[in-house]
C-alpha cells in the first residue's frame, strides 16, 4: 500500500482513505491505493504540446488550421486550411500555446487543439 500525502489532481493535503481508494474532498478526485507511481510520473513528465491529432509539436514546425477561428476584438477570421509556417511554442496560461505570424493578420497566438501538423 502506497502512503499518499497529496491529491494528484489538485495537490490538496486534505485527503482520506476509504477502503482501497484515496479521496480528495476538495476536487472529488478518487484514485486507487495500489496506483502505479511510474505511470503517474510518465504522465507528469510528458508535457509536450500536441496538435489536434495528438502529434507533438516543436518550434519551427508548420501547422494547418482545422477550424475557422474568429479573432477577438476584430472582424478578421483565420480560415480553415490556413497554413502557418515557423511556429513558436510558448507557455500561455490561457491555453494559447502557439505564437506565429499569419499573412494579412500579423502576430497571433493560437491554441494547439485547433491546428494539425503539416
Amino acid at each position: 500500500m502506497i502512503d499518499q500525502s497529496k491529491c494528484p489532481q489538485c495537490s490538496s493535503e486534505n485527503i482520506y482513505a476509504d477502503g482501497n481508494l484515496w479521496i480528495c474532498p476538495e476536487c472529488s478526485h478518487e484514485w486507487s491505493v495500489f496506483a502505479d507511481e511510474s505511470h503517474e510520473t510518465t504522465q507528469e513528465q510528458d508535457h509536450a504540446i500536441r496538435d489536434a491529432n495528438g502529434n507533438p509539436l516543436a518550434d519551427g514546425d508548420s501547422v494547418t488550421v482545422i477550424k475557422e477561428l474568429r479573432i477577438k476584438g476584430s472582424s478578421a477570421v483565420v480560415k480553415v486550411g490556413t497554413k502557418v509556417k515557423n511556429i513558436r511554442l510558448v507557455d500561455g496560461g490561457d491555453g494559447h500555446d502557439i505564437a506565429c505570424k499569419i499573412d494579412g493578420l500579423g502576430a497571433i497566438n493560437l491554441k494547439s487543439e485547433y491546428v494539425r501538423k503539416a
